[in-house]
Protein backbone atom coordinates (compact mmCIF):
# COMPACT_ATOMS: atom_id res chain seq x y z
CA UNK A 1 0.00 0.00 0.00
CA UNK A 2 2.85 2.35 0.87
CA UNK A 3 4.48 1.84 -2.56
CA UNK A 4 1.16 2.56 -4.25
CA UNK A 5 0.80 5.86 -2.39
CA UNK A 6 4.40 6.83 -3.22
CA UNK A 7 3.87 6.01 -6.91
CA UNK A 8 0.64 8.01 -6.92
CA UNK A 9 2.40 10.95 -5.26
CA UNK A 10 5.23 10.80 -7.82
CA UNK A 11 2.73 10.77 -10.69
CA UNK A 12 0.98 13.75 -9.11
CA UNK A 13 4.25 15.70 -8.84
CA UNK A 14 5.10 14.91 -12.47
CA UNK A 15 1.65 16.03 -13.64
CA UNK A 16 1.94 19.30 -11.71
CA UNK A 17 5.40 19.91 -13.21
CA UNK A 18 4.11 19.17 -16.72
CA UNK A 19 1.14 21.47 -16.19
CA UNK A 20 3.47 24.24 -14.98
CA UNK A 21 5.64 23.85 -18.08
CA UNK A 22 2.65 23.93 -20.42
CA UNK A 23 1.16 26.91 -18.59
CA UNK A 24 4.46 28.80 -18.90
CA UNK A 25 4.66 28.03 -22.63
CA UNK A 26 7.76 25.91 -22.14
CA UNK A 27 6.49 22.83 -23.94
CA UNK A 28 4.60 24.35 -26.83
CA UNK A 29 6.95 27.19 -27.79
CA UNK A 30 8.64 26.41 -31.13
CA UNK A 31 11.56 28.73 -30.44
CA UNK A 32 12.57 27.32 -27.06
CA UNK A 33 15.83 25.49 -26.57
CA UNK A 34 15.59 21.74 -25.92
CA UNK A 35 15.85 20.59 -22.34
CA UNK A 36 18.97 18.63 -21.42
CA UNK A 37 18.89 15.20 -23.07
CA UNK A 38 15.49 15.92 -24.65
CA UNK A 39 16.85 15.61 -28.19
CA UNK A 40 18.71 12.41 -27.35
CA UNK A 41 15.61 10.81 -25.83
CA UNK A 42 13.48 11.87 -28.80
CA UNK A 43 16.05 10.53 -31.31
CA UNK A 44 16.42 7.25 -29.42
CA UNK A 45 12.65 6.83 -29.28
CA UNK A 46 12.28 7.59 -32.98
CA UNK A 47 15.02 5.10 -33.85
CA UNK A 48 13.08 2.38 -32.02
CA UNK A 49 10.06 3.10 -34.22
CA UNK A 50 11.94 2.58 -37.49
CA UNK A 51 11.12 -0.94 -38.74
CA UNK A 52 14.11 -3.23 -38.25
CA UNK A 53 14.29 -4.32 -41.89
CA UNK A 54 14.53 -0.68 -42.96
CA UNK A 55 16.87 0.34 -40.12
CA UNK A 56 19.38 -2.32 -41.17
CA UNK A 57 19.15 -1.57 -44.92
CA UNK A 58 22.36 -0.53 -46.66
CA UNK A 59 22.40 2.11 -49.35
CA UNK A 60 22.26 0.36 -52.73
CA UNK A 61 23.22 3.58 -54.56
CA UNK A 62 26.96 4.14 -54.90
CA UNK A 63 28.11 7.72 -54.19
CA UNK A 64 29.51 8.34 -57.66
CA UNK A 65 30.25 11.92 -58.73
CA UNK A 66 27.11 11.89 -60.92
CA UNK A 67 24.90 10.59 -58.08
CA UNK A 68 26.29 13.20 -55.68
CA UNK A 69 25.81 15.97 -58.27
CA UNK A 70 22.15 15.05 -58.82
CA UNK A 71 21.58 14.70 -55.06
CA UNK A 72 23.29 18.05 -54.47
CA UNK A 73 20.95 19.69 -57.01
CA UNK A 74 17.91 18.07 -55.37
CA UNK A 75 19.13 19.04 -51.89
CA UNK A 76 19.71 22.67 -52.90
CA UNK A 77 16.19 22.91 -54.32
CA UNK A 78 14.22 20.90 -51.75
CA UNK A 79 16.15 20.39 -48.51
CA UNK A 80 18.39 23.41 -48.00
CA UNK A 81 15.54 25.68 -46.96
CA UNK A 82 15.48 23.95 -43.56
CA UNK A 83 18.77 22.03 -43.43
CA UNK A 84 21.03 24.56 -45.19
CA UNK A 85 23.28 23.73 -48.12
CA UNK A 86 25.87 22.44 -45.67
CA UNK A 87 23.42 20.35 -43.59
CA UNK A 88 23.90 22.47 -40.46
CA UNK A 89 20.25 23.45 -40.04
CA UNK A 90 21.41 27.03 -39.52
CA UNK A 91 18.74 28.64 -41.70
CA UNK A 92 15.97 31.12 -41.01
CA UNK A 93 13.37 28.37 -41.08
CA UNK A 94 15.57 25.74 -39.46
CA UNK A 95 16.05 27.95 -36.42
CA UNK A 96 12.33 28.63 -36.05
CA UNK A 97 10.93 25.11 -36.02
CA UNK A 98 10.86 22.73 -33.11
CA UNK A 99 12.61 20.51 -32.78
CA UNK A 100 15.35 22.12 -34.82
CA UNK A 101 16.85 20.15 -37.70
CA UNK A 102 19.70 17.93 -36.65
CA UNK A 103 23.15 19.08 -37.82
CA UNK A 104 23.57 16.37 -40.42
CA UNK A 105 27.36 16.83 -40.47
CA UNK A 106 27.65 15.97 -36.79
CA UNK A 107 28.74 12.57 -35.49
CA UNK A 108 25.28 11.89 -33.99
CA UNK A 109 23.61 12.29 -37.37
CA UNK A 110 26.31 10.41 -39.24
CA UNK A 111 25.88 7.54 -36.74
CA UNK A 112 22.33 6.95 -38.00
CA UNK A 113 22.15 3.95 -40.28
CA UNK A 114 21.54 4.34 -44.01
CA UNK A 115 18.12 2.80 -43.45
CA UNK A 116 17.25 5.30 -40.71
CA UNK A 117 18.19 8.22 -42.96
CA UNK A 118 16.19 6.66 -45.80
CA UNK A 119 13.17 6.20 -43.53
CA UNK A 120 13.35 9.80 -42.26
CA UNK A 121 13.36 11.15 -45.83
CA UNK A 122 10.72 8.76 -47.19
CA UNK A 123 8.30 8.76 -44.24
CA UNK A 124 9.13 11.99 -42.43
CA UNK A 125 9.38 12.34 -38.66
CA UNK A 126 6.14 12.76 -36.73
CA UNK A 127 5.78 15.84 -34.53
CA UNK A 128 8.58 17.67 -36.32
CA UNK A 129 8.81 19.84 -39.41
CA UNK A 130 10.34 16.92 -41.36
CA UNK A 131 7.80 15.89 -44.00
CA UNK A 132 7.73 12.54 -45.71
CA UNK A 133 8.95 12.84 -49.31
CA UNK A 134 8.29 9.26 -50.43
CA UNK A 135 6.49 8.89 -53.75
CA UNK A 136 5.88 5.17 -53.57
CA UNK A 137 7.89 4.62 -56.76
CA UNK A 138 11.20 2.87 -57.33
CA UNK A 139 12.51 6.08 -58.96
CA UNK A 140 11.60 8.02 -55.82
CA UNK A 141 13.35 5.46 -53.64
CA UNK A 142 16.50 5.71 -55.78
CA UNK A 143 16.40 9.49 -55.38
CA UNK A 144 16.08 9.07 -51.61
CA UNK A 145 19.03 6.69 -51.51
CA UNK A 146 21.04 9.26 -53.49
CA UNK A 147 20.13 11.82 -50.81
CA UNK A 148 21.36 9.39 -48.15
CA UNK A 149 24.68 9.25 -50.01
CA UNK A 150 24.72 13.05 -50.06
CA UNK A 151 24.06 13.24 -46.30
CA UNK A 152 27.10 10.98 -45.84
CA UNK A 153 29.07 13.43 -48.01
CA UNK A 154 28.07 16.55 -46.03
CA UNK A 155 30.96 16.46 -43.52
CA UNK A 156 33.40 16.82 -46.42
CA UNK A 157 31.41 19.14 -48.69
CA UNK A 158 33.63 21.62 -50.52
CA UNK A 159 33.37 25.38 -50.90
CA UNK A 160 32.86 24.93 -54.65
CA UNK A 161 29.95 22.56 -54.05
CA UNK A 162 28.37 25.05 -51.63
CA UNK A 163 28.79 27.84 -54.16
CA UNK A 164 27.13 25.71 -56.85
CA UNK A 165 24.27 24.90 -54.49
CA UNK A 166 23.78 28.57 -53.64
CA UNK A 167 23.05 29.22 -57.31
CA UNK A 168 20.51 26.37 -57.28
CA UNK A 169 18.64 27.46 -54.16
CA UNK A 170 15.13 28.77 -54.84
CA UNK A 171 15.07 32.55 -54.80
CA UNK A 172 12.10 34.82 -54.32
CA UNK A 173 11.51 37.27 -57.19
CA UNK A 174 12.41 40.19 -54.94
CA UNK A 175 15.81 38.60 -54.25
CA UNK A 176 16.44 38.05 -57.97
CA UNK A 177 15.55 41.68 -58.70
CA UNK A 178 17.88 42.88 -55.93
CA UNK A 179 20.73 40.70 -57.22
CA UNK A 180 20.20 42.11 -60.72
CA UNK A 181 20.33 45.66 -59.35
CA UNK A 182 23.61 44.88 -57.56
CA UNK A 183 25.07 43.23 -60.69
CA UNK A 184 23.99 46.21 -62.84
CA UNK A 185 25.53 48.63 -60.35
CA UNK A 186 28.81 46.70 -60.30
CA UNK A 187 28.86 46.68 -64.09
CA UNK A 188 28.30 50.44 -64.18
CA UNK A 189 24.82 50.33 -65.70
Amino acid sequence: MRQFVLALALIGVLLVALFALVWAGGVSAARRKPWPFEERVATATWRLLVPRNIRNARNPVAPTPDVLRRAREHWADHCALCHGNDGSGETTIGQRVYPRPLDLRAARAQALTDGELFFAIEEGIAWTAMPGWGTGTSEGEQETWALVAFVRHLPSITADELKEMDRLNPKAPVNSEREKEIDDFLKGK
